[in-house]
């Protein structure tokens, strides 16, 4: 596993943010369309909770963003190349710790269907589907971290 530091994303790893979703190969194919545009944008950085993972260059490896006012993990990526080094889990562990700190009792997750293996393995439970509703033409499945 890389030597790794999650630090806090600021305005300036906005296009960075963006490109590793627009990237991610998880969202190709019926899931394009999700990520089409997609943008990370700088206000959205320094309103929300947003976590990145880093190597020893700098080199971004993941992120995940938090919405504490909603308590919802809102967007969790990592790296294509870098998937399997348990850089994820360093990220979900991260982030429920930082939910606790901000005294929420639980997380909620509305997953890609393709990522909720992931989110089951690192401690999250099933507790739904969400219908597909709009431009998302499939269910997704509802998740929960409990972190208090």
């Amino acid at each position: 596993m890389p030597d790794i530091t999650i630090r806090r994303a600021t305005a300036d790893d906005s296009k960075r943010l963006t490109r590793l979703v627009r990237g991610s190969r998880a969202y190709r194919g019926d899931y394009a369309g999700m990520v089409d545009g997609y943008q990370v944008g700088g206000p959205y950085i320094e309103h929300h909770p947003v976590f990145v993972a880093v190597d020893e260059e700098g080199l971004v490896l993941g992120f995940y963003a938090l919405l504490v006012d909603e308590a919802e993990l809102d967007l969790a990526f990592v790296a294509d190349g870098a998937q399997g080094l348990g850089i994820g889990r360093q990220l979900m562990a991260h982030m429920t710790g930082q939910a606790r700190a901000a005294g929420l009792r639980s997380v909620r997750v509305v997953s890609h269907p393709p990522a909720e293996e992931f989110y089951l393995r690192t401690g999250a439970v099933r507790t739904g589907t969400v219908p597909h509703a709009g431009h998302i033409h499939w269910d997704r499945p509802e998740l929960r971290y409990d972190v208090a």
